[in-house]
């Protein structure tokens, strides 16, 4: 499976989000899970072992509790793909800078002039 089929999936994508913070425990993404997309924990464990099997996320157990973690490997590989296509909104936010900056500078001569 590729690493956008995994992302893909908004369940996973909201998953890893919660993860990004730190660890939490299975029941912890559950509950969060389910209560925003309505599905069950089943189908949030299935999620978790589809992130776990293809390297997102890492697992450890503490007791009778399993703690999830992001797994930051394929993600680099993600934004190294990416990297690509990054130009293409540098570009647009450097143009964004730009006319911020006429929008300031012009602010301040019509300001200027007023007093």
């Amino acid at each position: 499976m590729h690493a956008f089929d995994i992302l893909g999936d908004p369940v996973r994508r909201r998953i890893l989000e919660l993860l990004a913070d730190g660890e939490l425990a299975a029941g912890e993404i559950g509950a969060v899970v389910q209560g925003e997309f309505g599905i069950s924990q089943p189908a949030v464990s299935q999620h978790l072992k589809v992130l776990r099997e293809h390297g997102f996320a890492r697992v450890r157990a503490e007791g009778t509790r399993r703690l999830y973690a992001v797994e930051p490997a394929p993600l680099r590989e993600v934004d190294a793909w990416l990297e690509h296509f990054r130009a293409f909104w540098t570009q647009r936010l450097d143009a964004l800078g730009t006319e911020l900056a006429r929008g300031r500078r012009a602010r301040r001569l019509d300001d200027d002039s007023s007093s």
